[in-house]
């Protein structure tokens, strides 16, 4: 992330300025108006403060991103989702799951850096508060994984209430996030059963091709058994086509009957296949500050403000209570 240079008319939008308005804040924020500069991260941080103008606060939503079939693209778009909110003024926290750590490399980092992962949490009973990485964006947090994590089920497997221990451990993050964000491996055991029971919504992405079919079989029929024997409760479950390439005939096949039979849960946002957007991951930028006239940026957009709404009543009484 440390990359991530935004330019002044970008800078402005993203505060929902216009230049004039930018260089005055530029004279208080001791910034030449000018000279042609370009932005960091920690600058839309500290200008936000200044204005103010973060986001509401609001009771922290715990989302999970998990799909049992491999390569759906999910690292890329929960990153993406991640970054994109707290870019927008929220406080976020992004949980890499994944032993593999590609959510820290779509973010610019290695995750072999890292000497702590959730591991210590989960396992050492080390608060979170003491592993979690602080970004070059004040209001973006990561919580790293690593090798280190591909043991976890293992240490899990003989500790009492095991499958609440990610749910015992959010417990000490209480109003410091206004969302917390998991990005999970494609396998289901111990560590992704703690993600599913600490979870208010599974997002669920898929590719529009009919192998997808059977992950998702597989998923709900896991949920439906975790509702019986966990009584496991989930807010929202969506379901969002990525990587969509709408000019071939099977993608388009294969959306009609995700539109058939996951019609409750499928979201109308699509997000089409980009080059852009697997250029943004791999040079670890979120698309958004990448490149954000990119279909990929404009999808991320769309599928935040889709959710959003989509959750807005259950935040709406999750105040109220």
């Amino acid at each position: 992330m440390d990359q991530i240079e935004y330019t002044r008319s970008r800078f402005a939008q993203l505060l929902g300025l216009d230049e004039a308005a930018l260089g005055s804040l530029d004279s208080k924020m001791g910034r030449n108006a000018d000279k042609p500069v370009l932005y960091l991260p920690k600058d839309l941080s500290a200008y936000r403060q200044k204005l103010p103008r973060s986001a509401p606060t609001r009771n922290t939503r715990k989302q999970l991103f998990l799909n049992f079939k491999g390569g759906t693209g999910k690292t890329s778009l929960s990153t993406a989702y991640a970054y994109r909110l707290a870019e927008m003024g929220n406080r976020v926290l992004l949980i890499d799951l994944d032993s593999q750590g590609h959510a820290a490399r779509c973010l610019g980092y290695e995750p072999e850096q890292f000497p702590k992962t959730l591991f210590e949490v989960l396992i050492k009973k080390v608060p979170i508060k003491d592993i979690l990485i602080e970004t070059a964006l004040a209001e973006f947090h990561l919580v790293p994984s690593n090798l280190t994590m591909s043991t976890i089920d293992l240490a899990l497997m003989p500790m009492h209430a095991r499958e609440y221990k990610l749910r015992q451990a959010f417990e000490g993050l209480s109003g410091q996030y206004d969302f917390i964000v998991m990005d999970a491996p494609p396998s289901f055991g111990l560590l992704n059963l703690n993600a599913l029971m600490a979870t208010n919504d599974l997002i669920i992405p898929v590719l529009a091709d009919f192998l997808s079919f059977h992950g998702l079989k597989l998923l709900f029929e896991t949920i439906a058994g975790l509702e019986q024997d966990l009584q496991l409760v989930l807010d929202q479950i969506f379901v969002v086509i990525n990587h969509f390439n709408p000019t071939t005939r099977i993608a388009r096949q294969a959306r009609d009957a995700l539109e058939k039979h996951y019609a409750d849960f499928l979201l109308e946002t699509v997000v089409r296949q980009c080059t852009k957007f697997a250029q943004a991951s791999s040079e670890g930028i979120p698309i958004s500050a990448f490149d954000p006239t990119s279909k990929g940026a404009q999808d991320i957009e769309s599928f935040i403000s889709e959710v959003r709404k989509r959750t807005k009543h259950l935040q709406a009484k999750e105040k109220s209570v």
